[in-house]
């Protein structure tokens, strides 16, 4: 079972920083916390994280399957190397491969393209 990010964010927000409830891109961003990729780009996007916050954060850091298969794709699709990607997202290159392993098979599906 799955956190409630919405229920979480709106009760802090009403307790803690009522004003950025009255923000539309707030308010939209709120209803878009699907995966835990959303969460962490909303919470960035709320709280201005300092470097020495984002270096303690990133050690908790957990992905959703959703969001592990979707960052493999962008890499597939793009070409990017696991040292990139690791570099890029702050990822151990240990962990990526792990995450090749375990999400092999949905991996080998073709990406969809979007209808231009």
């Amino acid at each position: 079972m799955r956190p409630n990010y919405k229920k979480i964010y709106q009760d802090m927000l009403t307790l803690e920083y009522p004003e950025k409830l009255k923000d539309p891109k707030i308010k939209e961003l709120l209803g878009k916390l699907d995966t835990s990729e959303d969460v962490l780009k909303f919470n960035d996007r709320l709280f201005k994280p300092s470097r020495e916050g984002q270096k303690n954060n990133q050690k908790l850091k957990t992905y959703d399957k959703k969001t592990m298969i979707k960052l493999l794709q962008y890499q597939k699709k793009h070409g990017h190397s696991t040292s990139y990607m690791s570099k890029k997202y702050k990822i151990s290159r240990t962990t990526l491969t792990k995450w090749k392993l375990m999400f092999e098979e949905e991996l080998k599906v073709p990406i969809k393209k979007a209808d231009k």
